[in-house]
């Protein structure tokens, strides 16, 4: 077993994580939530999350059994929705396909929507003891520092040579605790941002270190300007209860429930009349904020909105009216949720 292999492998098993909620089992439904919702996110925030997820799907049958709006409503607030839909999807090909039991094949596991090689193999390796290599962000920031991968991750030269070193690297036996201890190194000690250095089990072999250059990996990704995007968004209130309509399945904020959008060419209370049949009683703007994603940057104009009650059926076609209450409960984006939220039952 090579130094780099041998010391993680021994610094996992004495300083690594070993109490988080998805370890310690060989579950493959539970781990492969886990590695789901680990995805581009962090340990603390994934973690309430993840129970309150396994507290109401407790097995890969209840999420199956279940509707896209109750996936949707307990992933809201986490972000990167089309994880949720994926993970959805999976579950009912698993039982449509694998008599509802988790495959164990990797490459079965990988033909699972939402899964690519690095999160098959990661499953494969917890579940079942599949020795395979893995590359997530944590990962490929280890090993540019270690082994002085120049170039940006993220491009196809650079990624190719990354996985080759993966897959040098892999022990013959302790690949849990070496597949973890990659995870745990790059989240506890090789972060982005002030990395320990001193503590790391790895600072003898590390090529970054050695050579004062660990702020140069992993190399930048090309800058490209954020695009920017404005919408206006309705508060539409009839009687307590506030209209919400479906977002389209794909696109952001993907089958979740919304609040309408309104065209920013004509004054509001126009825009809901004619696109809603609403009568618009009174029309109050709230304060303008900006939403980021990963991809571009969305200016949202709200407009708080009383309407009449005859203005109500003309709407529903497009979506429904629920009461504050329920709304604050359903599957809904965080920017909107949180202007739900922030309203008044009357306003």
């Amino acid at each position: 077993m090579n130094p780099f292999t041998s010391k993680l492998i021994a610094w996992q098993r004495t300083h690594g994580r070993h109490d988080l909620p998805w370890q310690n089992t060989r579950d493959p439904y539970a781990i492969w939530v886990s590695e789901i919702m680990l995805q581009q996110t962090q340990v603390a925030t994934v973690t309430p999350y993840y129970q309150r997820f396994m507290a109401r799907f407790p097995a890969l049958a209840d999420l199956a059994a279940a509707t896209e709006d109750e996936v949707l409503a307990l992933w809201s607030g986490l972000g990167y929705y089309s994880r949720g839909r994926n993970l959805h999807r999976a579950a009912r090909l698993v039982a449509e396909c694998h008599n509802g039991r988790f495959p164990r094949d990797p490459d079965l596991i990988a033909e699972l929507p939402g899964i690519g090689r690095s999160t098959a193999a990661a499953i494969a390796a917890f579940a079942f003891g599949a020795r395979l290599a893995i590359l997530d962000g944590n990962v490929k920031r280890v090993l540019t520092r270690c082994f002085g991968i120049e170039g940006y991750p993220g491009d196809r030269t650079v990624e190719k040579a990354l996985w080759q070193q993966a897959e040098s690297l892999l022990p013959k036996d302790g690949i849990e605790a070496y597949t973890q201890g990659l995870m745990d190194l790059g989240a506890t000690l090789c972060t982005r941002a002030k990395p320990r250095c001193g503590e790391c089990p790895l600072e003898a072999e590390c090529f970054a270190r050695r050579a004062d250059r660990v702020k140069d990996f992993p190399g930048p990704k090309p800058r490209k300007a954020l695009p920017e995007k404005a919408t206006a968004m309705a508060l539409m209130i009839c009687d307590g209860e506030i209209f919400l309509e479906k977002r389209p399945p794909t696109g952001i904020w993907g089958g979740l429930w919304s609040l309408p959008e309104l065209s920013t060419d004509s004054p509001a209370e126009k825009s809901a009349a004619e696109r809603y049949g609403v009568v618009v009683k009174s029309c109050l703007p709230l304060p303008t904020f900006t939403h980021t994603f990963s991809h571009f940057r969305l200016h949202i104009a709200p407009w708080l909105m009383t309407v009449r009650p005859d203005g109500k059926r003309a709407a529903e076609p497009g979506g429904l009216w629920l009461n504050l209450e329920e709304a604050r409960g359903a599957a809904l984006p965080a920017p909107v949720k949180k202007l739900i939220s922030a309203i008044q039952e009357k306003p």
